[in-house]
């Protein structure tokens, strides 16, 4: 059995402005997005609806989310996030921001 995050609480919609999150489900895979509605967009994924990872990976949960912030940030910082290798996302997600640190001098030294 996959050793899976806690759920985290849904902070509230903030007009104009995005949330990048990502999504544990119950075969431990990890899904990153962004949103304007975390908890609709949840719903959706949950639904089988919000992409084809999380149909294809049953009962998405919310473990990690970042924001609210511009639209245009959200979508670049999702689009680093999906770049991050598995370790590095676990240590962001943790909050092990020395572990982090050590992930990312590490890359920066082995490309």
């Amino acid at each position: 059995m996959p050793d899976l995050f806690p759920f985290i609480p849904y902070p509230d919609s903030v007009p104009g402005l995005a949330w990048v999150y990502i999504l544990q489900s119950a075969d431990d895979s990890l899904y990153i997005g962004h949103t304007r509605d975390l908890r609709e967009r949840t719903r959706k994924h949950r639904l089988g609806l919000g992409s084809k990872h999380t149909h294809d990976h049953a009962v998405p949960n919310l473990i990690y989310c970042e924001g609210p912030m511009a639209l245009e940030k959200a979508i670049k910082r999702e689009a680093q996030l999906k770049r991050w290798s598995r370790a590095k996302k676990e240590a962001l997600i943790r909050g092990d921001v020395a572990n982090l640190r050590t992930l990312a001098l590490s890359r920066e030294r082995h490309g």
